[in-house]
């Protein structure tokens, strides 16, 4: 796994592996760099909006028990307020330095959502049967078991009739943070956080969630992904089943099959 491993951390974008070698950087440094990555999510077409950030072991809401410290939009409307504007974006950016961003899916893009492990194999996978494959995160999150892979993709739109759509609540709320031991779509009512993100508890110098493939690449069509991802999920359900580790033996996947 070591030789595959690296080669899928070598699909890093330019802009990321650019960030990292930098020498000598600043807390100024680092909020241009965050600036422009989220101006480079926009820029390729998918709306942000502003999301809580980590205080300590903390959420900045300062709600009493908050579920999703630092994972949850700052607004109640994050549907509506989210933008692709740079204007607006920019704003945010710097009045808010602190904040972690979200994208909402469904609008442009859906997000195929899967452990780690099962992720690293897949991209692995993909790559060497020459898939096309758009821009992939990485969520070190260090209260789901292992992290998870954010495949990032175009949406299926919404069809004519709503009955034949699945949207992500039938799975889960976004809101939801137990752990999906298979393969998650983020799709209609759904979000996800962007790089660069920060968790509660992470002191590192480096962000939890980050792009291994930037938002340069374009979004595939989702089908083009999904055998490979529904297979390594498998893999790694069995895997953890077999370990006693299963604690969702029954958990079925769930995503739109039609258009």
């Amino acid at each position: 796994m070591g030789d595959g491993i690296g080669r899928y951390r070598g699909t890093e974008s330019r802009l990321a592996q650019w960030l990292r070698r930098r020498p000598g950087r600043t807390p100024a440094d680092d909020g241009n760099d965050r600036e422009k990555l989220l101006l480079a999510v926009a820029a390729a077409g998918m709306p942000l909006a502003p999301a809580a950030y980590p205080v300590g072991y903390s959420c900045s809401c300062e709600r009493i028990g908050c579920p999703t410290p630092a994972r949850h939009p700052v607004s109640f409307a994050w549907q509506t307020q989210s933008t692709t504007d740079r204007a607006q974006i920019e704003r945010w950016a710097r009045n808010e330095p602190e904040a972690n961003f979200i994208t909402a899916t469904g609008m442009v893009h859906d997000v195929l959502d899967v452990p780690l492990a099962a992720g690293r194999a897949a991209l692995e996978r993909l790559l060497a049967e020459g898939v096309e494959v758009g821009p992939v995160a990485e969520s070190a999150d260090p209260d789901t078991v292992g992290g998870r892979m954010l495949f990032f993709t175009a949406t299926r739109g919404t069809p004519e009739d709503e009955d034949e759509w699945w949207p992500c609540e039938l799975d889960c709320h976004p809101e939801t943070m137990d752990e999906h031991p298979g393969l998650r779509w983020h799709c209609r009512g759904s979000y996800v956080l962007l790089p660069p993100a920060r968790l509660p508890g992470d002191e590192s110098a480096h962000p939890v969630v980050a792009w291994l493939r930037g938002p340069e690449h374009p979004l595939p069509d989702p089908l083009n992904l999904l055998e490979t991802l529904q297979d390594v999920c498998a893999r790694h359900v069995a895997e953890r089943e077999a370990d006693g580790d299963g604690e969702h033996p029954d958990h079925e996947i769930a995503w739109p099959l039609t258009r």
